[in-house]
This record gives C-alpha cells, structure tokens and sequence, in this order.
C-alpha cells in the first residue's frame, strides 16, 4: 500500500508541470492510469487571406469614392452649363423685347404699304396654285377616261383574238376526226376483203 502511495505522489508533481496520466486506486489496490484529453490545436490565423480581404475592401472603397466624386464634377459641370445658357436665353429675350419696344415706334406707312403689297402677293399666288391644280385634275380626270376607253379597246380586240383562235381549234379537230374516219373506214374495208394494208402505210412494218 505504501508504495503505490509513494508511486502516485511523483505523478502528482508532473502533472503540475504538465497533462500527465491521473492515478486512481482501483478495488483491487491497482493503480489505473487514465490518460488525459487530447488538446485541441489552437486555430491557424489566416493572415494571409484576411490582409488580402482587407485591401480588395480597401481598394474597392477607393473606387467608389472616385466614381461618386466623378459623378458630383460632372454633375456641377452640367449645372453650371444650364445655368449659363439660362441666363442667355433670358439676356436675348431681354435684348429682343427692348429692340421691339423701341423700334415699333417707327413703323410708318410705307411699311404698312409694303405689307398689303406682300398681302396681295400671297392672294394671288393661291389664287393662280387654286387654278391651276383645278386644270391639273380636269387633265387627269381626262386622261383616266381615255384610258378607260382604251383599255376597253383592247379588252375587245382580245376577246376577238380568242374567238378567232377558237374557231381554228374547231376547225384543226374537225379535220382531224374526217382524217381518222377515214382511216376507220380503210381499215373495215380490208378487214372485210381479207386484204392486206398498202405498203406506204407508215403504221405496219415490212
């Protein structure tokens, strides 16, 4: 008993310096050792990879930040351009009221002679375009009637042409059954007589 007490204190002292065996008495007075947990390694820092996040961040704050300051310049350069043209649109339209106001004072009658001048001359520029698109259209209503009648000049002269040709059809088919006739009457003849067909007849050999 005494030297499995003196066995267990030393394994005591080496498990102050460090994970040991624990000794435990059993029933049996045997010393049963139980091993220790096995230690988890600590996790391996990704540094690596985390400064590489760390700048793509960086990198696309930075960007960010230097489009949308683009935007802003572009931005104030198209106000200031509005603006501008704004104001000069606005001087002009000063200038030109100032410049009626002062002029219209000195319409005279001669001015006044010219306008009924130019008046008259548009009247009767309309007038001599109303007359003639009147003949123009008086032209192409007699035109298109004379087209008509041609045209209808022509639909005869066909509908002859086909008669005609139909008419020589006939005649072609009618002489062409007297030819056949006749060569059906030959042909009973000989049959009847027990002859035989000339020679010079092209549908028999020999």
């Amino acid at each position: 008993m005494a030297a499995a007490v003196e066995e267990v204190v030393p394994k005591k002292a080496e498990a102050e310096e460090a994970p040991a065996a624990v000794a435990v008495m059993g029933k049996s007075n045997e010393v049963v050792k139980h091993e220790p947990a096995a230690k988890i390694p600590d996790p391996i820092a990704k540094t690596g990879s985390k400064g590489s996040l760390d700048r793509d961040v960086a990198l696309a704050k930075l960007e960010d930040e230097k489009r949308l300051s683009y935007i802003k310049a572009w931005e104030e350069s198209e106000k200031t351009k509005a603006e501008n043209n704004f104001r000069s649109i606005a001087l002009l339209a000063n200038v030109f009221l100032y410049k009626s106001s002062r002029y219209a004072c000195f319409l005279d009658d001669g001015t006044l002679k010219a306008q009924k001048k130019l008046s008259d001359v548009t009247s009767w520029e309309n007038t001599k375009k109303a007359a003639l698109e009147s003949e123009l259209k008086s032209i192409e209503e007699k035109m298109q009637k004379k087209k008509g009648e041609y045209a209808e000049k022509i639909r005869n002269k066909v509908g002859l042409v086909h008669k005609q040709a139909e008419e020589k059809r006939a005649l072609v088919e009618s002489k062409r059954g007297e030819e056949l006739l006749k060569v059906e009457e030959a042909a009973a003849k000989l049959r009847a007589t027990n002859q035989a067909p000339p020679k010079t007849c092209g549908c028999l050999g020999g």
